[in-house]
């Protein structure tokens, strides 16, 4: 499941947005990430079933408002970590009278991006 949806696309589809931001355990999962995470510590924090979080962190990766960073360990084991990828959702009517979904994300910096790049680049492989 790890991947950088903000990577493969500009901007997420609206209406995984609006899924994503009406379902209560979404919205909890993104009140308690204040810094990056594992499923298990948003189960305890968020007081949600970890198979519950495991399918709401899917939905909120589909919709493009989390990352998923992998921290790699000396042991072989990895370990999956997820942050909130947004700074503000915007939600405006176009001039064809249709809704677009705006989402400003977080300034990343060069260890970050170049992170990223690895992570497309095992992703090809």
């Amino acid at each position: 499941m790890v991947r950088d949806p903000a990577g493969a696309q500009d901007q997420p589809n609206l209406q995984e947005v609006l899924d994503a931001l009406d379902d209560p355990d979404c919205r909890a999962i993104v009140k308690h990430l204040d810094e990056p995470m594992t499923a298990s510590e948003l189960s305890d924090t968020a007081d949600i079933p970890l198979s519950t979080v495991y399918r709401k962190l899917e939905l909120l990766s589909e919709a493009s408002l989390l990352r998923e960073l992998t921290e790699v360990r000396s042991d072989g084991h990895h370990t999956t970590r997820y942050d909130r990828d947004f700074d503000e959702v915007t939600l405006a009517i176009t001039e064809n009278r249709e809704f677009d979904v705006t989402v400003a994300r977080p300034a990343r910096s060069a260890e970050e991006q170049l992170a990223n790049m690895w992570s497309e680049v095992r992703k090809q492989t």
